[in-house]
């Protein structure tokens, strides 16, 4: 590498320590001066946790339970478009509270601290402009995010896949080692579907949620690979994409994207009925975290439980084959 370009990866580096500064210094002005920060944070703090694990003759997987009472508002929030109608959009800067601080990233996002956390330290980030949930071509905006919130796992919920804002474009983000997928997937049995020198696309059948997984040292290659799975993803009559989760860390040189396509936004026993659950799974429980807002949700599920929601949310083991055998033909016939 010639000097010029050692210099500007000085830049660049130098720029993202600068930004992992400025949201240090906001999550604690936040905490300082917010009220309701404060307490949920310190609410977080006292959250209890369980673990199921998911396991079969090739791998196992961690779910951690996390009681969050505050997390109730999103686990129940009406998505249909009369009641987005009805409702100020909350991720726009005139209608946010106006202890709602943020810092601007690339002009084009504004990174806020969750006021109804998950992890730690959990940030929303959102688009300046109002503009619908899409990933469209977000996908190289996920990576460099991911790359400059160094020790941040990225992550997006399609608007009919767990998102509760599908009417303003944005990503969260939360600590990467909180979240047991972004671990587990190193020792996982992959299925390779394509690699060369830049990585490798493979799928993921052993952890009980279909995953397909892209690691890449390049940014035009992860593009490349997670486009080619979004056209040969279902897209269902009404909808703008396939229904996707998807979480992106970079660790080392390389990107991390996980990707969990889906059939279903809420399984069929979500409810506040008799052997019903409030939980409506997005990137964040498939990874492997579940925020429960209910304390009897939280008492009560079980393992089976657990691999049911999964099931009945998560694309169908033979459509998740049929998809693989396609990727699988284009890149070696």
């Amino acid at each position: 590498m010639g000097t010029h370009g050692t210099h500007r990866n000085e830049q660049e580096e130098l720029l993202r320590m600068l930004l992992i500064e400025q949201i240090d210094k906001l999550i604690e002005q936040q905490l300082r001066e917010w009220q309701l920060v404060r307490d949920n944070y310190a609410a977080l703090d006292e959250a209890r946790y369980r673990e199921v694990i998911l396991e079969n003759s090739l791998d196992k997987s961690r779910i951690v339970l996390q009681y969050n009472p505050k997390r109730l508002r999103s686990s129940s929030a009406k998505i249909d478009a009369a009641s987005l109608k009805a409702r100020p959009c909350f991720l726009c800067s005139d209608n946010q509270p106006q202890q709602q601080e943020s810092v601007v990233w690339d002009k084009l996002y504004k990174i806020q601290v969750n006021p109804y956390p998950i992890f730690s330290r959990h940030l929303t980030i959102s688009t300046v402009e109002h503009t619908p949930q899409r990933m469209g071509g977000s996908i190289a905006h996920m990576m460099r995010l991911a790359k400059d919130l160094n020790g941040y796992v990225v992550f997006y919920n399609g608007p009919r896949s767990g998102a509760s804002a599908p009417d303003h474009a944005h990503f969260q983000a939360g600590i990467c080692q909180e979240l047991p997928i972004c671990s587990e997937l190193a020792g996982a049995t992959i299925n390779l579907l394509d690699a060369n020198s830049n990585g490798m696309f493979g799928s993921v059948t052993s952890l009980s949620r279909p995953v397909f997984q892209i690691e890449t040292l390049d940014i035009e290659q992860g593009e490349q690979w997670f486009n080619d799975l979004i056209d040969v993803l279902p897209v269902k009559e009404g909808h703008d994409e396939p229904m996707i989760n998807l979480l992106c860390w970079h660790e080392g040189n390389s990107w991390h994207i996980t990707v969990f396509p889906r059939r279903k936004h809420r399984p069929a026993c979500y409810g506040t009925g008799e052997d019903q659950f409030v939980l409506s799974p997005a990137s964040v429980d498939l990874g492997g975290l579940w925020a429960i807002a209910r304390e009897e949700d939280y008492n009560t599920l079980t393992l089976h439980d657990v691999r049911l929601i999964l099931m009945d949310v998560c694309i169908s083991p033979e459509d998740f084959e049929v998809i693989s055998d396609k990727l699988y033909e284009k890149y070696h016939t």
